[in-house]
């Protein structure tokens, strides 16, 4: 059952602190569901910047200014740690915040390179996100700096967070998609594909059922989740508290639609609430 917050509640109980996590959408619900499987005791506080998603194609300064505003309010909501489930911020905005904030920032991309690095056999690697993550190079820059050796082919993929934010993840208008981007590095070889935006791990069937086996998909949402409760174990323990607490800052029933039926979370509660512009 969801219910609405009062609008002036502070989230987080006076002895929980949850895990604060945001992205620009529905994508960084993927983490969220690899946190609630690796770490079920734990409260999970979800900002879903649904108003001005996606984040993709904007600048650097207004991904930072998003990103900035939004862990603000995570740790006035008491958020013990930070989890940037989003790989454009991660790329453009989690090098500048992190020294800025005093709890613990973790991001998708460290750990989705880290995994693509140990899962290649071959040496070349695949990397598909938005226009500003696969721009950035954050990705080709993480895996060479764990191996110089290997070869990173990138491809930038913006039409497909609005194709998923629709629910559309098995239309053949996606997959039709899915294929003309792919071709390029599937003609290289690559045996290794990082799903570079928390968005894509809701296409992963699709992208399977299009590389094939001799392809391995790092998705970037587990990984993270994996990151995110070894960082837990070096902090100071918190009373057990399960549940997910979401906040969005425009409504959208597609966001609902896709957290309970396609992801299987439950969502404790739900409120929706402005942000900046």
């Amino acid at each position: 059952m969801i219910s609405a917050f009062p609008m002036s509640s502070s989230i987080s109980s006076d002895l929980s602190r949850p895990i604060g996590v945001f992205d620009s959408g529905i994508g960084g619900l993927t983490v969220v569901a690899e946190l609630r499987r690796a770490l079920p005791s734990e409260r999970i506080l979800y900002v879903g910047d649904t108003a001005r998603v996606p984040y993709g194609g904007k600048s650097p300064e207004t991904v930072t200014r998003y990103a900035r505003e939004i862990s603000d309010l995570l740790v006035s909501e008491r958020a013990k740690l930070i989890v940037v489930a989003c790989n454009t911020a991660s790329a453009l905005a989690l090098p500048s915040l992190a020294p800025d904030f005093a709890v613990p920032m973790i991001g998708v991309l460290e750990p989705g390179a880290a995994a693509a690095v140990k899962a290649t056999r071959s040496g070349r690697i695949g990397v598909i996100g938005t226009r500003a993550t696969i721009g950035s190079d954050a990705y080709g820059k993480a895996i060479r700096r764990i191996s110089q050796d290997l070869k990173v082919s990138a491809v930038a993929c913006p039409l497909l967070v609005p194709l998923i934010e629709e629910g559309l993840f098995e239309d053949e208008v996606t997959a039709t998609l899915l294929r003309r981007y792919l071709a390029p590095m599937l003609d290289e070889g690559i045996d290794t594909l990082v799903l570079g935006c928390t968005h894509y791990p809701l296409l992963k069937k699709t992208i399977a059922r299009i590389c094939g086996n001799a392809v391995t998909l790092v998705d970037s949402a587990e990984n993270c989740a994996l990151a995110v409760k070894d960082l837990l174990a070096t902090l100071p323990p918190t009373p057990p508290d399960p549940g997910l607490d979401i906040l969005l800052t425009d409504s959208s029933e597609g966001f609902l639609r896709i957290a309970e039926k396609s992801l299987k979370l439950t969502i404790d509660s739900l409120e929706v609430r402005r942000l900046g512009s």
